[in-house]
């Protein structure tokens, strides 16, 4: 199969349905399809061929979609920017790539000053007017003869998708069609997420996995697009009464924004039927408040990662009827083989943790140009997460630990040791240690913890503008405390399980 199967199918079945709709424009699959065609033969005519990689740096819009679709019409890899990023992130994402085109919207047209350098082109895909050096996304689509969707799929490499890395710059995923296609596919049929026909609403970044694969399942059972450039509660409950939304992708933060929301009850949210939630945990007091908030729709929850493409294990909606295991992450979805196993990679018996590993053919090739670091999580035909869990005796998985150090703020991976890297490069700090602690807003937040340098004065707004100049803002510690010293192991490692402990104490989480 290849990702732009399900458009053909739209094509041949329900040409004049409407397809996207953003804001006070509505195109039809018809009309969308003849843009993607004039989108690829513009690209075709600036001289990418199969395999090249073309990113996308902007809020949500249907342009965006555009974009994916006429990518994957020529055979070329989609490259999505995270959008909270910082300049030096995004450009080595680009320049590691080897990205030769870049798709840049109003809100960051600021920074292609910094990034020109290492870019072939250049288009603006916004509303305002055109920024000098840059070309019209809508003048490319007029002057382009459209091309003939070239049907790549199978192995053919579908896009390159950054992750955080542990060793202070990001990873690229490399993800085939068929691993994007055989995730979708398997999360739909084992969880139902997608309405049949039904409307999606696009809140979350598009370009997070999860989005998108949200977007893919809908995709595979047809149906209308509804985006907004980002999540803001009024504008996710106005668009779900306007345009009677059937199924959103979530993550718990934003769930609780619209749940607790003063003037939730001001709309007809009845056609609202299934929400997919993940990226972090979710409390269990939240949950059934969304529960109860939303009574007709069905919960599914989604545990993954990007380098699954991102779908693992599903909690689904008769898992969160019967409510006996809502901290759990769910059962293998029916594309992925889970196991828990210990340091030598045996199996353990139900009940102990370990470490997950998952099979499938959703696993990634990869990551790009980075063969060591592929080699470390790829073993025999399994890939280690990294994540800590038990496995109980009806196949339920639950995550008591994340053995690489993650932090899972907001829905967004943050990884330790880049942010460590940060911090360490002020000149009053001594040494840190990054953990994440509870946070009833984001799931978790990231804490510093920091000795400073003989003599040396510091605030923790300080180190946080600090570090804001160096990695995306959510990523900069929130909190901070100052200690004469870090615990320390017998090798000289910092052992945070100790720093995790009072804040974790009365929590539902390990802090080993």
């Amino acid at each position: 199969m290849y990702m732009t199967q399900a458009l053909q199918r739209a094509l041949q079945q329900t040409p004049d349905a409407p397809f996207t709709v953003f804001g006070d424009r509505t195109r039809t699959v018809r009309e969308s399809a003849g843009r993607i065609a004039r989108l690829a033969g513009a690209l075709r005519e600036l001289g990418i061929e199969p395999g090249d990689r073309i990113a996308m740096l902007a809020l949500n819009s249907d342009r965006y979609l555009e974009y994916l679709m006429a990518s994957w019409w020529i055979g070329a890899a989609v490259n999505p920017v995270n959008i909270r990023w910082a300049g030096p992130e995004i450009r080595y994402s680009l320049e590691q790539s080897g990205t030769r085109v870049l798709f840049v919207d109003d809100t960051f047209a600021p920074l292609v000053e910094q990034l020109r350098d290492v870019l072939d082109v250049i288009v603006h895909c916004g509303e305002q007017p055109l920024p000098e050096g840059l070309l019209s996304y809508e003048d490319l689509l007029a002057g382009a003869d459209p091309v003939a969707d070239g049907r790549h799929g199978g192995d053919t490499l579908a896009g390159v998708f950054y992750t955080g890395g542990t060793t202070g710059f990001p990873k690229g995923v490399m993800l085939s069609h068929a691993n994007m296609i055989v995730s979708s596919l398997g999360s739909q049929a084992g969880g139902q997420v997608a309405v049949p026909g039904g409307r999606m609403l696009h809140a979350a970044p598009l370009f997070h996995l999860a989005a998108l694969a949200a977007w893919n399942m809908q995709m595979l059972v047809g149906g209308v697009h509804v985006v907004i450039p980002a999540y803001e509660p009024v504008a996710a409950l106005r668009a779900i009464e306007r345009h009677q939304v059937s199924t959103a992708l979530l993550p718990p933060v934003m769930i609780q924004m619209l749940v607790d929301h003063p003037d939730r009850e001001d709309y007809d949210l009845s056609g609202f039927q299934s929400f997919i939630y993940g990226a972090s945990p979710m409390p269990e007091a939240l949950l059934k408040r969304a529960m109860a908030a939303f009574p007709a729709a069905r919960f599914t929850q989604a545990y993954g990662m990007t380098e699954v493409a991102p779908v693992a294990t599903l909690l689904t909606g008769a898992d969160h009827a019967d409510g006996a295991r809502l901290r759990s992450a769910g059962r293998a979805a029916p594309h992925c083989e889970v196991k828990v196993v210990g340091p030598d990679g045996t199996e353990l018996p139900r009940g102990d943790v370990g470490e997950v590993v998952l099979s499938g053919g959703h696993v990634m090739s990869g990551y790009w140009d980075k063969p060591e670091e592929s080699a470390a999580v790829l073993c025999d035909g399994w890939f280690r997460t990294g994540d800590g869990a038990y496995m109980d005796e009806d196949g339920y998985l639950y995550i008591v630990d994340r053995i690489k150090d993650m932090i899972v703020t907001g829905g967004e991976n943050v990884y330790s040791a880049e942010v460590e890297n940060a911090l360490a490069q002020h000149p009053a700090v001594a040494s840190c240690a990054i953990i994440g602690v509870p946070d009833d807003t984001y799931g978790e937040r990231v804490h510093a913890v920091i000795t400073l340098a003989p003599g040396a004065t510091a605030t923790a707004d300080e180190l946080r503008a600090h570090c804001k100049t160096l990695i995306a803002g959510y990523k900069a510690p929130r909190t901070a405390e100052f200690v004469t010293e870090l615990p320390l192991s017998p090798a000289g490692k910092v052992l945070k399980r100790e720093l995790r402990r009072p804040h974790w104490k009365d929590k539902d989480r390990s802090v080993n």
